[in-house]
This record gives C-alpha cells, sequence and structure tokens, in this order.
C-alpha cells in the first residue's frame, strides 16, 4: 500500500502509517533510513540498495510505497525533516523535570502530522455516521480500551448516547445486536488485535456501519472497516515512534471528533451539556 495522505506529511510519519504493509526488502530500506537518516542523504540509490543487499529497484519501490516519486523526492523530504528538528537547541537538562519538559516540546512541534493520513472524506462520513446512528458503541482491547471509555462517557454527555463493552466477549454480544442504523466505533494502534477483530467481524454481521480509528493504513481491522481514521505519529523522532507506542494522537482526534459531532448536534448537545453541569455540580463536596 502506498501514502495516499497529506503530500507535506514527514517521512517519518509515512514510514509509521504504512510500515506494516511493506515487504521485507523493502523493510531493511527503511530501517537503514530510521538508523541513519543523515547518513542515507549522501548516499545514492544504488549505495542504499547495497547496504540494505537489495536492488536498487526495491530502493526505488520504497520510495513510491512511501508517497515520493523516486529516490531524490525522498531525500529532498530528508533534508526538510531534518531541519525542522535539528533547529530545536532549548537545553532543559536531564533531571526528571528537563525530560518531561523537552518532550513536550517535540510533541508540541510535530502535533501537526498527527491529521496528515486523514481524509475529508472519511472524517466527514465518520462524523456522519456518530451523530446519525440509533445506537452507538464505542469498542477497543489492550491499550486503546481506555480511549474507548472515554469517547463513550464524551459523546453521552453531549447528548451522543454511546456504550462502552469492556469485555472481549461481551464486545462480540453487543455487536450481533446492532442493526442497519446502528454503528460502532473501535479503536486499535496495531488494527490488529484479534479481540477487536472479532469484534468488528460482529458488527459486520449485522449491516452495521464500522467506523476504525488506527495508525496503520493497511491492516486487518481497516479493511474490514466502512470508515477508517489512520491517526499518524506525533512524535518527533525517526526511531522514537517505530519502537514506542503514544496514545497522545488518538486521545486529540478522538477529542477533536466530540466536539465536531457537539457543533452538528447544536441545541441538543448544549441542553445535555448543561444537565451535565448541574450533575457535576451537585456531586462536588463543599
Amino acid at each position: 500500500m502506498s501514502w495516499t495522505g497529506n503530500p507535506d506529511a514527514s517521512v517519518t510519519t509515512r514510514i509509521a502509517t504504512v510500515l506494516n504493509s511493506l515487504n521485507p526488502s523493502e523493510r531493511r530500506v527503511v530501517e537503514l533510513i530510521v538508523d541513519d537518516a543523515e547518513g542515507v542523504l549522501e548516499l545514492t540509490a544504488q549505495e542504499l540498495a547495497d547496504r540494505a543487499s537489495v536492488a536498487r529497484s526495491t530502493v526505488i519501490r520504497t520510495c513510491q510505497s512511501l508517497g515520493y516519486r523516486g529516490y531524490p523526492q525522498l531525500r529532498v523530504a530528508l533534508t526538510r525533516q531534518l531541519a525542522q528538528f535539528s533547529g530545536r537547541t532549548e537545553d532543559y537538562g536531564e533531571s526528571a523535570l528537563g525530560r518531561i519538559r523537552s518532550d513536550i516540546d517535540t510533541l508540541a512541534a510535530s502535533l501537526p502530522q498527527i491529521a496528515s493520513a486523514l481524509t475529508e472524506t472519511a472524517v466527514e462520513q465518520a462524523v456522519v455516521t456518530l451523530t446519525g446512528a440509533t445506537r452507538l458503541l464505542a469498542l477497543a482491547n489492550g491499550l486503546s480500551s481506555p480511549l474507548a471509555s472515554d469517547l463513550a462517557m464524551r459523546l453521552t454527555a453531549i447528548g451522543r448516547p454511546t456504550e462502552f463493552v469492556a469485555d472481549s466477549i461481551g464486545q462480540q454480544i453487543a455487536a450481533r445486536q446492532l442493526g442497519a442504523t446502528d454503528a460502532a466505533l473501535i479503536i486499535s494502534g496495531s488494527g490488529a488485535n484479534e479481540s477487536s477483530l472479532k469484534a468488528a467481524r460482529s458488527v459486520q454481521q449485522t449491516g452495521a456501519a464500522l467506523i476504525v480509528v488506527t495508525s496503520f493504513a493497511a491492516s486487518p481491522l481497516v479493511s474490514l472497516a466502512d470508515v477508517a481514521l489512520v491517526v499518524a505519529p506525533a512524535h518527533g523522532s525517526f526511531r522514537h515512534e517505530l519502537e514506542h507506542t503514544s496514545r497522545v494522537p488518538h486521545v486529540i482526534l478522538l477529542e477533536s471528533l466530540v466536539e465536531v459531532v457537539a457543533v452538528r448536534l447544536g441545541e441538543r448537545a448544549r441542553t445535555t451539556r448543561s444537565s451535565v453541569l448541574e450533575i457535576l455540580s451537585d456531586n462536588l463536596s463543599e
């Protein structure tokens, strides 16, 4: 699968989003880019191919899988990304607080990449489905489970009642009871969690709409979805996003989706939010 998102997306974003769809030889090329981006800038396509022990045509094909016409365009994009991040000279020190401040700075600078794999059509279809579904389930497993729970509460608090089911068997049972006018939103960073896949297949059997939020454009869960929202990584370094799973981009997307749905619901959302505030006030201690 080739990159189909924002043409301004960074090399890191493209690699992280399509990594699981690359064949083994293409992955060797990508690993060299991740390990030594600055060194790759000094190499010709043939020299990179020799280092990766692949054919030159594999290097070109890898570039095209990342959405570039060829190797020269990849090198230009690498140069741009390295320049973007090398300009950050703020040194907060090696203390715990210093590391936190440094990570926040890096994250803030790269946040615009989150939406680089999204398309206008997919987002609009997701909003319409979330707003209009008769019944809505929010499902997830593993590290994504808290996000689905939070999403269900947030949507319910704006007048879009949403059910969260934590148990994986319970998810399949609930999904099988959906109808053609209902919908389910499943969150899975990998897009390959077996419990989430079983829930997705259960949704499919009912004719209900399936929205998927994931980090990979090519994954088993995306292949089952009616709408796939691919959330690009938000960390600035090459290797970090491949080695460490972050849910920050998913949280930001989901919170934004809730606000868009609230706007679409109009007075219904405003009335419900007013009731929620009254409830919260009643439950606060003096």
